[in-house]
């Protein structure tokens, strides 16, 4: 397996960073109170993290007929995009890419696997809050299934790691498990989680963008070059336009999906599959990709460290809860994650690679299921950003970020399940 350590990490600690400090600042009335005001840290996160940037803007949240950009809405609804591109790209070099992880027959038991890694949690989820907390409390919640059916791809690749060892056959059964899990969570919030009322004509301007990018600055000019081995036109795009226009239309795509009330962090992905690329994969984040010269990977490798500092933002402005907020929300991700994430995995594996004997990757056992799905019940990331979005800010809302953040808890998990499995590293 080529060798992610190093973006992944990086990725990693800088999430972790702006998590820890956004929960030691909203919990700071605790640890050093200011007399007079008791809620006077609380106050000035909540201040930090709705500060305007712009009112009257042409984008942000809307308000009393206009649009007002604050820092929330920059990092969670613009610069999120990036994040999300990056993950585009990796699922779409899965899908279509010769060596592509998600190809072919050797992608059928893990995708089956990850059917049960999002029905599991949701029945979890929605069954819990039913029947154990009562229809008030399903009311409340019902809109966060989707919260619990989310796979941090980097947490989850670092613990499997270390259970498994970076050789193992389920490090990577693992991540073509994250992988597909993230297609499924995009299409989740496309869907499921729309921003505000629906006006989906404002989608034929990011449809627009995309067909138009990809026309005129990656089919015409391979089209035009037809017989030149000197490729002269293809060369003047990619050396001396490079990748202004795919950042133009990626504009007018990302204003499409804002107006259309679709989620703006979304609205790259449309000119993501517009981009050249290269003719096979390496694996997701893999070093090897930096030796390649198509514009899709330099575009990848340009952003990574823009996108581990916007992580860091990401993680000081949305997990700033007390926790004091812990509440029945909390324990229904929790649940849906650390329960119905394993039990969902292991029974559609073993589906797939049994009575349908689509087989299992070699080197690799059915109880080997059973610790994949509790690494792959670390949320964290796509948890907090789905938790954003699905309920308003609230009780309910920082409930269900204190679950996501627990959901660390499945590192521990993971490691108890591997000894008690009997997982043998590999480490080759």
């Amino acid at each position: 397996m080529y060798r992610v350590w190093n973006f992944l990490t990086n990725y990693s600690l800088l999430l972790i960073l702006g998590t820890i400090t956004a929960l030691i600042w909203a919990n700071m009335d605790v640890i050093a109170p200011v007399a007079g005001n008791p809620h006077y840290w609380a106050d000035t996160y909540h201040s930090f993290v709705e500060f305007k940037i712009w009112d009257h803007a042409p984008i942000g949240h809307m308000h009393d007929g206009h649009r007002t950009l604050t820092l929330h809405y920059l990092i969670n609804d613009v610069l999120m995009a990036l994040f999300f591109a990056i993950a585009a790209k990796e699922v779409w070099e899965a899908l279509i890419l010769k060596n592509g992880s998600l190809r072919g027959k050797k992608a059928a038991t893990p995708l089956f696997a990850t059917a049960g890694g999002m029905f599991g949690p949701i029945a979890v989820y929605l069954g819990m809050a039913y029947f154990v907390f009562g229809s008030e409390t399903y009311d409340a919640v019902q809109n966060g299934w989707a919260i619990p059916t989310a796979t941090d791809i980097a947490f989850s690749y670092l613990v499997g790691r270390i259970v498994f060892g970076a050789g193992h056959p389920a490090v990577r059964f693992l991540l073509l498990l994250a992988i597909a899990d993230d297609a499924a969570g995009l299409i989740i919030l496309a869907i499921f989680y729309p921003s505000g009322e629906l006006a989906p004509e404002w989608l034929l301007l990011s449809l627009g963008a995309a067909i138009a990018v990809y026309v005129l600055f990656n089919w015409l000019p391979r089209h035009l070059d037809r017989g030149n081995k000197a490729r002269p036109i293809s060369s003047f795009v990619r050396t001396k336009l490079h990748f202004f226009p795919y950042f133009v239309a990626g504009c007018a795509s990302w204003y499409g999906f804002m107006v259309s009330g679709l989620h703006p962090a979304l609205g790259l992905l449309p000119i993501v599959v517009t981009i050249p690329h290269a003719d096979r994969a390496f694996g997701i984040f893999s070093d090897a990709e930096k030796y390649l010269t198509d514009l899709l990977n330099q575009i990848e490798h340009a952003l990574k460290t823009p996108v581990e500092i916007i992580l860091f933002f990401f993680g000081l402005l949305n997990a700033g809860v007390q926790l004091s907020a812990i509440g029945d929300a909390t324990w229904l991700v929790l649940a849906g994650l650390i329960i119905g994430k394993p039990l969902g995995i292991l029974a559609f594996g073993w589906f797939a690679a049994v009575p349908l004997r689509l087989g299992m990757p070699e080197g690799m056992r059915i109880i080997d299921l059973v610790v994949v799905g509790c690494v792959a019940a670390i949320g964290f990331t796509v948890s907090l950003f789905i938790a954003t979005v699905a309920f308003e800010g609230g009780p309910v809302q920082d409930a269900a970020k204190m679950g996501a953040l627990f959901s660390f808890a499945a590192a521990i998990i993971s490691i108890i399940a591997g000894k008690v499995c009997r997982v043998q590293k590999q480490n080759g």
